[in-house]
């Protein structure tokens, strides 16, 4: 049972105005005597500090003695009769008044009471102002149909498909409208409704309407105002009419809308009049409040706005006498700001962030990663408090004001109905939640770049103090860097035609230097950097993303000191910068079961087959360059990325086998009960691939052994049918398009090499391998991995492999054949030196090798020593007891330690790599990777590593 208001009263202190409450007291007490010493005491406190609630409070005693909930229910409801039951305007505007004042009344008591907390106070606030906007607008149709001006409309409820809909923003729309706050509205209507009466013109029609509409609400009568309204929010409300119709809003968000907007249009929602088209509205402009990208840019623009407000109204300074507990610093706005800005960046990718309310959008952004929770933690807190003394301050005269009394009397007036007995404690309370806020949003909107000294471009001549810092910073060429810096301000570039992107890269340039000289070697970075600039589009969310994040300004210039190849992929796609400040981003990578319904998803199979190749490399190559971001800032190991990498490569696969395989089938059919299955090879079989790793594959298939051609409009053989698949797979991997190349594939460990079919049957494969494969090919199966096809199929070829694998065969003869094979690479392909690791002796290779023979020689007694990493199956076959633990863990060794020099080689060189000309940077890179403290010692390392592993292969190979 809903707890009488009167007895959810609990005392307030003693008011500073005590004559003016035992005024009133004296006079309510005639009404309600019978008043227990609680309520009395909080009765007391409201008549000696709020005018505006003592005389509503005289007015309407019997409020106390109902449930506040019921009450409001009721006052809701009959709000919505009012349409139907007054018979003029101002009968309207009388009875909305009424029902405003009895709910403000009510409401404000609930609220100093402290059994509502503030959700539960504004959403009342909200859903009153909604009944009275839709009473009134409901009115005015049906008043317009009395009058003929429209027809057709539903009697029962005159707003459904009314074709006139109206848009709460701020917080109407957000279901959290203070105590005294205006309405803030847009109105779009449809011009071509059919409700409007002929020879009735539907704009001028629906501006009239929404004026007097605006009058019905906000007009002082004798009964005073019920909600200022404020209809500044529309499109370009200097140059359009009160109410605009849907199509020329569109029209101005698409191609004129401002990212203030967009932060404002994050609140809108319908809440009077035609509700369905509203949502409709809202749902066509969602792109322009949600970009798909990260949206750096907007931070500027509302920071700038922020900024405005502060010097406006002269609110820079935190303070409490007289501070603005809304627009001030530390106030409600920032923390709204805080919120929306990030909902801003991230809501494009994330559904979750585009709530209208700020403190659920708040504790999403925890659970998205964007806040920790003590932030949101303290931020809540601060904006529970910061609400509550907002409605106090607007309470006392019902007036739409944000500040703190400068009075210091008032100012103690206040602190009693806020419920601090001393002017000092509510002083405290105030100022450390101002601090509080002022410290959280600051370090959202970080400070610009330091700068040590003032940097000059311009003229023609250069200026010697920044010469002169140039030199000290590192740069070899000073000379040099101003001239480019002075063609990069002349709009030399794509990406600086605009005046708005010359002014944001300089904002960042001072930071961009220091980093650039801290790569080690500041001039080839900047050389980078530039090549960089050249290549990108646009500037503007670039450069605005770097002056947000620090740490991505400092990780992009790391990029392009120490690795060319994500340099050039950055160049070509600097959007794919953006991915790396999602805080998922450091997180657990995507194994290729999460990254099948990733692409599952953004590469749908019923695109045409151009665009999936094009979203595909696209997607695939955003992958690939976290994982490499991720070596480079040594955040996961070499074994994880290169399983990243070969997840990666599987699931791409995976997804394009399906691909092919719905592209053929449009024109040839299907098979009888066909069937595909993909071995993954080699590295990718292995799970050891690098960012520059080949596919090596085999493609096997089955079908009915009664089927002869396919069913489609144009047959083929079952042999014609999967090959014709299978290079359209290869196209779909290999083939150049406007978003460059996935991968290149090596079909050659098929059976029979380039000489047999490129697809293969099942049963010709289980011979194969049975019969007629030669060792090499045995010891390239033991890295093979079912990565794609039909289950059924996959299940099959595995146990061949396995099958294959665990036959006996001359141990003599293996090692032979191993021997010879390594000598043939050695002789065509030989080591330049040391940092060769794939072919020098003792390298790559003879792990490779060694670890074969031994899971070849081992597996018919002891199946369990397979495994497709080499790694694991150098644990298995310690486990197996096949090699001592002594052999094993130096084994282990030259497998990591290779392993990690490569990935890191494979990201910063394109060709081969030269330790004596390498940047000192990645020479740095290398030695921490090798655990050493210098390049001398790496390269010992090297060469003693290499020793070991040569004496191994010769004691188990020859």
């Amino acid at each position: 049972m809903q707890q009488r208001l009167i007895d959810m009263l609990s005392p307030l202190p003693e008011p500073v105005d005590k004559s003016c409450a035992d005024r009133h007291m004296a006079e309510f007490e005639e009404k309600l005597p019978d008043l227990a010493d609680d309520q009395r005491q909080f009765l007391y406190g409201v008549f000696g500090a709020s005018p505006f609630l003592a005389g509503l409070l005289q007015k309407y005693p019997q409020c106390l003695n109902e449930p506040p909930e019921a009450q409001l229910q009721e006052i809701e409801k009959n709000l919505l009769k009012l349409a139907f039951d007054c018979d003029s305007e101002a009968e309207l505007k009388a009875a909305i008044r009424k029902a405003r004042s009895r709910a403000a009344l009510i409401i404000a008591l609930a609220d100093l009471s402290g059994k509502w907390d503030v959700e539960t106070v504004t959403g009342w606030l909200t859903n009153i102002a909604d009944a009275a906007i839709n009473a009134a607008t409901n009115w005015l149709l049906l008043d317009a149909e009395r009058k003929h001006k429209v027809h057709n409309i539903n009697r029962d409820d005159p707003a459904i498909g009314c074709g006139y809909t109206i848009l709460a923003m701020g917080k109407h729309g957000a279901g959290e409208l203070n105590f005294s706050s205006d309405v803030d509205l847009i109105i779009l209507f449809d011009p071509e409704n059919n409700i409007v009466a002929d020879g009735v013109e539907p704009s001028m029609f629906f501006v009239r309407m929404t004026r007097r509409l605006a009058a019905i609400l906000q007009d002082v009568t004798g009964d005073g105002y019920a909600y200022r309204v404020d209809l500044r929010l529309r499109p370009d409300p200097g140059a359009t009419q009160l109410a605009i119709s849907v199509n020329a809003a569109l029209v101005y968000y698409e191609s004129m809308g401002q990212n203030w907007e967009r932060a404002a249009m994050i609140k809108a929602r319908p809440a009077a009049g035609d509700l369905k088209l509203g949502h409709e509205f809202l749902q066509m402009i969602k792109p322009f409040i949600w970009r798909k990208y990260l949206d750096f840019a907007a931070i500027n623009e509302v920071h700038s706005l922020k900024r405005k407000i502060h010097a406006h109204k002269g609110h820079g300074q935190v303070k409490v006498l007289g501070h603005n507990v809304k627009l001030g610093r530390g106030g409600i706005r920032e923390i709204e700001f805080f919120v929306q800005t990030q909902q801003l960046i991230a809501g494009g990718r994330n559904e979750d962030l585009r709530g209208r309310r700020t403190l659920p959008m708040l504790q999403h952004l925890v659970k998205a990663g964007w806040v920790t929770a003590d932030v949101a933690a303290r931020l809540e807190t601060a904006y529970n408090f910061l609400r509550q003394i907002e409605h106090r301050i607007q309470m006392i005269a019902d007036q739409q004001t944000h500040e703190l009394p400068s009075d210091s009397q008032q100012f103690s007036a206040l602190a009693r109905f806020c419920g601090y007995g001393d002017d000092a404690s509510f002083t405290s309370a105030l100022q450390s939640t101002f601090e509080t806020v002022e410290e959280l949003y600051d370090s959202l909107f970080a400070s610009d770049p330091g700068q040590k000294v003032i940097l000059d471009f311009t003229g023609i001549d250069d200026n010697a103090e920044t010469l002169a810092y140039l030199e000290e910073l590192g740069f070899a060429r000073p000379e040099m860097i101003c001239q480019s810096i002075r063609r990069w301000y002349t709009g030399h570039f794509k990406a600086l035609r605009t005046n708005e992107a010359r002014e944001r890269l300089k904002e960042i340039l001072p930071a961009l230097l220091d980093e650039l000289a801290a790569t080690g070697e500041p001039d080839n970075a900047f050389a980078a950097f530039e090549r960089f600039l050249s290549g990108l589009p646009a500037g503007v969310q670039l450069f605005s993303m770097l002056r947000a994040n620090s740490d991505l300004l400092s990780l992009l210039t790391k990029i392009l000191g120490d690795a060319p190849r994500l340099a050039d992929e950055l160049a070509r796609r600097p959007r794919m910068l953006e991915a790396v400040i999602d805080p998922e981003f450091f997180s657990s990578l995507p194994d290729a079961e999460q990254l099948a319904e990733i692409f599952a998803r953004t590469i749908p199979l019923s695109l045409p087959f151009e665009e999936i190749l094009d979203q595909a490399r696209i997607i695939g190559r955003e992958m690939s360059f976290r994982i490499g971001v991720r070596i480079l800032s040594q955040t996961i190991h070499a074994h994880e990325a290169g399983k990243a990498y070969a997840d990666l490569a599987s699931a791409l696969v995976a997804h394009m086998l399906k691909a092919s395989q719905l592209d053929i089938a449009r024109l040839h059919g299907s098979v009888k009960s066909g069937q595909m299955a993909i071995i993954a090879m080699g590295k990718m079989g292995g799970g050891e691939m690098t960012a520059t790793s080949d596919l090596d594959m085999i493609i096997v298939y089955d079908h009915d052994p009664d089927a002869g051609f396919s069913d489609g409009k144009k047959p083929l053989s079952a042999s014609q049918y999967y090959g014709r698949i299978t290079k359209r797979l290869i196209t779909a991997l290999t083939t150049p398009t406007a978003e460059g190349v996935l991968y290149e594939v090596d079909m050659r460990l098929r059976p029979s090499g380039n000489k047999g079919p490129i697809a293969i049957h099942i049963d010709g494969f289980v011979d194969y391998q049975k019969n007629d494969a030669w060792t090499w090919e045995r010891m390239a199966l033991t890295r093979a991995r079912l990565i794609a096809g039909d289950q059924k199929l996959c299940d099959l070829t595995r146990d061949a492999i396995r099958t294959a694998l665990c036959t006996s065969r001359d141990a003599a003869g293996i090692c032979k054949d191993a021997l010879d094979m390594r000598n043939l690479l050695d002789q065509e392909k030989p080591a330049a030196n040391i940092w060769d690791l794939k072919t020098m002796r003792g390298g790559i290779i003879d792990v490779e090798f060694i670890t074969q023979v031994m899971q070849l020689l081992s597996a018919p007694e002891k199946p369990d020593v397979l495994d497709v990493s080499v790694i694991n199956a150098i644990d298995k076959l310690a486990a197996g007891n096949v090699i001592e633990a002594e052999t094993a863990s130096q084994l282990k060794f030259a497998a990591n330690l290779y392993q990690s020099l490569s990935q890191i080689i494979k990201l910063g060189v394109a060709g081969p790599f030269d330790a004596q000309n390498a940047p000192a940077k990645m020479i740095t890179i290398l030695c921490i990777a090798a655990g050493c403290p210098d390049m001398a010692s790496t390269t010992q390392l090297l060469e003693d590593t290499a020793g070991q592993v040569r004496h191994i292969f010769k004691q188990v190979i020859g």
